[in-house]
């Protein structure tokens, strides 16, 4: 549910904006503090894993992928660690924001997909992929978008336990042994990061397609004119 609607006449009365406060002030602020946060947390982590670069036993190594210096963060080993660990810390707390905010305020069934939101994947898939017809247009997220923003969150919580896993061996030996042993666990990190990268990707592609007012809703906390109207 909507916090607020308004409704502003042109100078000649004859249309009226409707701008509907999509975004809370706590939903903006762990958006962004998290975006930065993860640019610095793949880019670190990128530079750690050049300091071994591959999953398996370190003698005799086997380099993996050869990842370019200049595309990582920290410079050496020392210093992508403090960058990931600094960072971390945003991370994780601006999840904790976000998650509890959205379970407290009864937010997240604006976002979380729900068995209902089922039969409107498709037509959304139709419609991106392959030109179908635009379904009608009833919430501020469509089923395709609650999908990807509900494994967002899943992705989230898999990057944390599965980092407690490598940075605290032997406090979280348990954590190891769920996901196979360490070396499994840093396997499961990293392809945890290719995942949210790749929902990065196509969360930019969806804010294109959705137009100028969908990324500006998201600075200011209001959406002008949004497809669903005021509920």
């Amino acid at each position: 549910m909507h916090d607020a609607m308004l409704e502003i006449m042109s100078d000649k009365g004859d249309q009226v904006t409707t701008a509907v406060y999509e975004h809370p002030l706590i939903v903006r602020w762990c958006h962004w503090l998290n975006a930065i946060s993860l640019f610095v947390l793949a880019g670190s982590g990128l530079q750690i894993f050049r300091a071994f670069p591959s999953f398996g036993p370190k003698i005799p190594q086997h380099v993996l992928i050869n990842w370019p210096k200049a595309y990582a963060i920290g410079g050496w080993l020392g210093g992508a660690l403090q960058w990931h660990l600094t960072f971390m810390w945003i991370y994780l707390g601006t999840g904790l924001v976000y998650v509890g905010y959205q379970l407290f305020s009864g937010h997240f069934r604006q976002i979380l997909f729900l068995p209902r939101d089922l039969g409107g994947v498709w037509p959304m898939v139709r419609h991106y992929f392959f030109f179908g017809r635009k379904p009608a247009v009833t919430e501020a997220y469509n089923s395709l978008q609650k999908q990807a923003y509900t494994a967002a969150i899943g992705l989230g919580v898999l990057s944390v336990l599965t980092g407690l896993a490598i940075w605290k061996p032997v406090q979280f030996s348990w954590l190891g042994w769920l996901m196979g042993g360490f070396h499994y666990a840093r396997i499961w990190h990293f392809a945890v990061m290719w995942a949210i990268i790749f929902f990065l990707f196509g969360h930019l592609v969806m804010v294109v397609l959705h137009g100028w007012n969908n990324f500006v809703s998201m600075l200011t906390g209001w959406k002008k004119n949004p497809e669903y109207g005021p509920r």
